[in-house]
């Protein structure tokens, strides 16, 4: 797994843990080519339904503007679709539906 956590660029393998403050800027990524699971703790629950619906709008590269802004608000959360390009060519991202080379 890729992370971005604030400034700090770090990658994580099989069994490494990776703590992310609350209200740090963050990204994670799949850095491999193979597939990589996470386990998240969130803390206190709930947030947990925020990935849920953000899967039922298609996700950040499938949800419309106006879709992405309400599921946002109704979690306090800030998101930046924009950061998108940088982390493609930073660290090789490819979004879901992209094919490995």
């Amino acid at each position: 797994m890729g992370a971005l956590l604030g400034d700090e660029h770090l990658k994580a393998g099989p069994g490494d843990l990776v703590y992310k403050p609350r209200g740090q800027w963050h990204t994670f990524w799949n850095a491999g080519d193979q597939p990589c699971r996470i386990l998240e703790i969130i803390f206190p629950a709930g947030f947990e339904r925020f990935f849920a619906e953000l899967v039922e709008v298609g996700g950040v590269a499938l949800a419309g503007p106006e879709q992405l802004g309400a599921l946002c608000e109704r979690y306090a959360l800030e998101m930046d679709p924009a950061s998108l390009p940088d982390l493609i060519q930073r660290f090789g991202v490819r979004l879901p539906a992209e094919p490995l080379a």
